[in-house]
């Protein structure tokens, strides 16, 4: 059901006319902007609540007077309506809605389905062959792991074709961080069995595991069989030593998050801390936005429903408050097709990681309240300097793009677009665009097909237009910004170039705008000047990388093309074999004339044309 009315004449009438059923609405203003997404068990009465009492807060406030109709789904129960409405929040990011920026999937454990299994760090579908263990909270948390598993069980990390193709152990072995399976050290049943005890590892089954050693060493002790009951003792030892170091080790086993909210000056923190197989990985902080007004319990209730329809539920979730909607829980199972528990008032162990976790929130939002001070009020400078819109919500959610060209001598042309919004960089945003079909060394045809593949799409309406486009570069780039704007009917108002001053020193650059505004020089001191330079040299920064590894890309395939006996064919072999250009310089000759078509004559005159 879709409905829409205007507040000043008919909303009665259409709060009237809403049914007493599960569904999504929708809050739109008079320019068709989606204002807010909430959900409902019954429309009439949550809807009409916006409208007969005073607001919750000045945030909501502010939204419900500029409502201009209503738009409202009516979904077959609430659970559907939780994932319409996060569905929604997810495309829509309505801006007077609690939103949780989390550019990143959770990275996982891979231990890979291989007859000699490896482990692996992953993010992704965890679909495909192979065991999958996490999520973890950051990356670090997953490499802490492995060098854990490399040192107790002595897991290979390497790659397949490394694998595949290693005539004698490497490094690893000799430092007892692999047992070398790739040439036959330890035989594959028995490091399958390490592999296995590796899963049982971060399943939490330790102390089996460690009676399983005891076990293996005394019998290979008994059988005289000293060298490998030293090895069994190693592993124990190792293993005791994890065991010791992690000091917040579950009772139980089994998988729990611990989700913390605090709040301090008008901001939240939200800390999400995971336990998986019985130990504490470590926690991750988030910062929601336009959450002011709103309760603790609103907050923490609003990252479960958003962080579980996107991220695996454990068996037990732990929060530092009740939930506002108890029956949340059991939704997102529904949904999820999971079973789960929440705790607000846990025991034991679980109540010193909610502690921890509470006082992690506490110390990441202080870091975060003095460095956003920091950081908000540069945005604010830059929008009084070049006269845009200072409203505090509008500044947090402005869009800057800067654009950038890069090539050396016209070689393996590339444009950069990085990204600033809500007071940082925002590296997972960055786009780098390979340029082709111009001129060697044309940077204004290399910028107009930059711009127009980026902002032929803002055209089509399939992207937002950024809210600020930087230039580097001055007049003759920002007026080939300006053609391709007025040639996709785009407005050219929030075109900036960036022209370097002399002797390319930061603070003597002078603004160029693309519409009749006089040149702008802000001056060494100025904090919107600098915020600019910053978001120019980033985006240089991430030009010049880009060219530079396209352009190595490209010379190393011409190294191998211009062996005398290297063609097509046998080039694509070599680097499938050894897994790219790098692999293939480093290996011995012996390895290079087991790949099919390349003889010992031949192999011998890579190796030597590689050195």
């Amino acid at each position: 059901m879709t409905d829409s009315a205007a507040p000043a004449f008919d909303i009665k009438a259409f709060l009237a006319r809403l049914p007493h059923l599960p569904g999504v609405y929708r809050h739109i203003d008079a320019s068709d902007e989606v204002l807010y997404v909430g959900k409902a068990r019954d429309l009439r009465k949550r809807v009409s609540s916006y409208f007969q009492k005073t607001p919750s807060s000045p945030r909501i406030g502010h939204m419900v007077a500029r409502v201009a109709r209503i738009e409202v789904t009516v979904t077959r129960s609430e659970a559907e309506a939780l994932i319409l409405e996060n569905n929604l929040i997810k495309t829509l990011r309505p801006r007077y809605n609690i939103l949780f920026r989390d550019d990143k999937s959770y990275p996982y454990l891979m231990i890979s389905g291989h007859s000699s299994p490896r482990i692996a760090y992953y993010r992704g579908s965890t679909r495909k062959k192979g065991q999958f263990f996490g999520p973890y909270p950051s990356a670090w948390a997953v490499r802490e792991t492995i060098q854990i598993l490399q040192k107790v069980f002595r897991l290979r990390t390497c790659e397949d074709t490394v694998f595949a193709n290693r005539s004698r152990p490497c490094l690893l072995h000799q430092i007892g961080r692999c047992s070398a399976p790739c040439v036959g050290e330890i035989s594959a049943q028995d490091y399958a069995a390490d592999a296995q005890r590796a899963a049982r590892f971060l399943n939490g089954e330790t102390q089996e595991i460690m009676g399983d050693l005891e076990r293996r060493m005394l019998v290979a002790a008994e059988a005289l069989e000293f060298e490998q009951a030293a090895l069994l003792r190693d592993q124990m030892g190792a293993l005791a030593k994890v065991l010791h170091q992690q000091t917040m080790e579950d009772t139980d086993g089994t998988d729990t998050d611990i989700v913390a909210v605090v709040s301090a000056s008008g901001r939240y923190c939200v800390n999400l801390a995971m336990v998986r197989g019985g130990r504490h990985l470590g926690d991750r902080a988030f910062f929601p936005t336009h959450a002011d007004g709103d309760s603790p319990a609103d907050v923490l209730e609003v990252f479960i429903a958003q962080h579980y329809l996107e991220s695996p539920m454990p068996a037990v979730v732990v929060g530092s408050q009740p939930l506002s909607d108890p029956e949340l829980i059991d939704l997102l199972a529904e949904s999820v097709g999971v079973r789960s528990r929440f705790l607000s008032r846990p025991q034991g162990v679980r109540r010193a990681w909610l502690e921890q976790a509470t006082r992690n929130a506490e110390m990441a939002l202080a870091n975060a309240l003095t460095e956003s001070g920091a950081r908000s009020a540069r945005t604010l400078a830059l929008a009084e300097a070049l006269d845009l819109d200072t409203d505090p919500l509008v500044l947090d959610a402005l869009q800057v793009e800067c654009f950038d060209i890069s090539h050396t001598a016209g070689e393996a042309t590339q444009a950069s677009c990085v990204i600033y919004a809500h007071h940082e960089m925002q590296p997972s945003l960055y786009r780098r665009y390979n340029i082709a079909g111009v001129t060697p060394g044309d940077d204004y045809a290399a910028m107009r097909q930059v711009l127009t593949r980026r902002f032929g799409k803002v055209a089509d309406g399939e992207a937002e237009m950024p809210g600020l486009v930087l230039i580097d570069g001055g007049r003759g780039q920002v007026e080939i910004a300006r053609q391709v704007f007025v040639e996709l009917g785009l407005d050219t108002w929030g075109i900036v170039g960036v022209a370097k001053g002399e002797g390319r020193k930061v603070g003597l650059e002078t603004l160029i705008f693309a519409d009749d505004r006089a040149p702008l020089v802000l001056g060494a001191e100025s904090a919107a000047l600098m915020l600019i330079a910053q978001i120019r040299d980033e985006a240089h920064r991430f030009a010049i990388t880009g060219m530079r590894a396209r352009r190595a890309k490209a010379r190393n395939v011409s190294r191998l093309e211009d062996i005398d006996g290297i063609g097509a064919k046998r080039r694509q072999r070599l680097l499938a074999r050894f897994g790219g250009f790098s692999g293939v310089a480093s290996a011995s000759i012996e390895d290079l004339a087991s790949v099919e078509g390349i003889s010992p004559e031949l192999a011998e005159r890579i190796y030597f044309a590689l050195r």
